[in-house]
């Protein structure tokens, strides 16, 4: 499909037809109460989030640097964006992938609109010295065991206590609240919000962590590959990863999700992108990407195409079908 240097097929051989046809691994019996009982613990956390005004590129846009609490007492930075002349009437998370943020997206499609951009622990203006910032040494943070693997501190981080920030802040956004989320935190996100009735809608571009089954037979660039080279070593990962599958967890998301899903991806293979989205309960939509993870000639068009959709997606009233 394009020309590269990867010593394998970031297509892994699949079509959109074939892409279209995976479905999620078996799901653990306990798969949802475990959710279930970390959601409830982010949401008994009391997140304190304290804000400072930064300079704004914006003239139209107040940004701010936010702080707020996370599982463990672990405080989470990020930035905060809000019109400067116009009511805030909504609010939306938006999280990051694995290379971190540096600074909020002014891009976004929204309106009188409150957004928080969280940084997960050890990553970005979350960082810390008990977790390394490079992806293939975080994704295997607390791998051993499912209570201490990292992702389930990022679903609070970047998804339950950064609304519950948010709406604190903006009381006023409970009437509507959003999650777009990319890569990592696409991933994320789709562990996260199923078990989170706040949330109206979602955007999920490349979403990772979907398929580990799939996903440790297949070669990457991305933190994937330090986890596949973790399973070659111990045998271990899946007896962790099986409760942190993004595809299984899609199984239990209902609410309207748009997802952007790469049939070309040499960091998240595109079959574990698809298995997400094939998995979905609710109204979907799905935005074909040529590419992730990688630049070619059309990808400032194919990326202002898919701002169109999104500005369509989370701005009309009524819901996707069924597809």
């Amino acid at each position: 499909m394009f020309y590269h240097n990867y010593p394998f097929d970031p297509a892994y051989g699949h079509d959109l037809t074939a892409l279209l046809r995976i479905t999620a691994p078996e799901e653990p019996v306990d798969f949802a109460p475990f959710w279930r009982d970390r959601y409830a613990r982010a949401r008994s956390v009391a997140v304190a989030p304290v804000l400072r005004e930064l300079p704004s590129p914006q003239p139209q846009t107040r940004v701010f640097a936010v702080e707020f609490t996370s599982l463990d007492g672990v405080r989470i930075g990020g930035w905060l964006t809000r019109p400067r002349a116009e009511p805030v009437e909504r609010g939306v998370v938006v999280s990051h992938g694995y290379g971190g943020r540096d600074e909020p997206d002014f891009h976004l499609p929204f309106k009188r609109t409150a957004l928080i951009f969280p940084c997960a622990r050890g990553i970005s203006r979350s960082a810390c010295t008990a977790i390394s910032s490079n992806p293939l040494c975080h994704v295997l943070h607390g791998i051993e065991r499912r209570e201490t693997y990292i992702l389930g501190d990022c679903a609070a981080d970047t998804v339950w206590c950064a609304a519950s920030a948010l709406l604190e802040l903006f009381p006023v956004a409970t009437q509507r609240l959003d999650y777009l989320g990319i890569s990592f935190g696409g991933g994320v996100g789709a562990l996260a919000l199923p078990w989170d009735a706040r949330f109206s809608r979602v955007h999920l571009n490349v979403p990772s962590f979907g398929h580990h089954p799939l996903r440790l037979t297949l070669p990457c660039v991305g933190s994937g590959e330090a986890v596949r080279n973790y399973q070659w070593q111990t045998g271990r990962a899946l007896e962790t990863l099986r409760y942190f599958d993004a595809a299984v967890a899609a199984r239990h998301l209902h609410i309207p999700t748009h997802i952007a899903a790469a049939r070309f991806d040499p960091a998240v293979p595109p079959p574990g992108q698809f298995a997400i989205y094939n998995a979905l309960a609710g109204p979907r939509e799905l935005f074909p990407l040529q590419t992730g993870h990688f630049e070619h000639p059309g990808t400032a068009a194919e990326n202002a195409r898919l701002l169109d959709a999104l500005a369509y997606f989370f701005n009309r009233t009524e819901p996707p079908a069924l597809s």
